[in-house]
């Protein structure tokens, strides 16, 4: 895809949004909407639509038309048993940081723990959005830095609830985020 400076992107993988700022054959360099800038290749990126720009993409017809076909198969399917909780695909941030970046050359462990941390902010923030009812963060067992600094970070939202990850899974390295809804601001 050809990407230009000053389109708003996002990345497939991950929940990044941002405008190009510089463009060049196998990458493209964004600004997130935190002022940070990231660089990926072109294939992990798509082209972000304002909500404006997508209603009036829809003919009001058409779309009552696709409504009027969904109520209709709705009503012919036969009901599908829900799966339950454990069936149910768990939400992992790993934070460790060799998943984060490729290389830390140039890195300090400050700068190490900060991206750490906003990563796991987004992400949280990201589950949030999505409603995403629990979440569970690996930050690995080492001298307990990132734990603390974690923790401080997830007493600042009123609607969470965090504690440690089940042992036999993850051992003492990952912390399970409960998230709640609807709490009153």
């Amino acid at each position: 895809m050809n990407f230009k400076i000053g389109d708003d992107v996002e990345t497939l993988d991950d929940a990044i949004k941002g405008k190009v700022i510089e463009v060049a054959i196998n990458e493209v360099k964004i600004e997130d909407e935190m002022g940070f800038q990231m660089t990926f290749r072109p294939e992990e990126l798509i082209l972000s639509h304002r909500h404006e720009d997508l209603d009036s993409a829809i003919d009001p017809s058409e779309l009552e038309q696709i409504k009027r076909q969904d109520s209709v198969k709705s009503s012919q399917q036969p009901s599908r048993k829900k799966r339950n909780n454990k069936q149910n695909a768990l939400f992992e941030v790993d934070l460790h940081i060799h998943q984060l970046t490729d290389s830390t050359k140039g890195m300090t462990n400050f700068d190490m723990l900060n991206l750490q941390l906003e990563t796991a902010k987004r992400q949280l923030d990201f589950a949030i959005k999505k409603r995403i009812p629990k979440m569970v963060i690996i930050h690995g067992v080492g001298e307990g830095v990132l734990r603390q600094e974690l923790y401080t970070l997830l007493r600042r939202y009123d609607n969470v609830e965090f504690y440690d990850a089940d042992f036999k899974t993850y051992g003492f390295g990952a912390t399970e985020v409960k998230i709640f809804q609807n709490i009153a601001p």
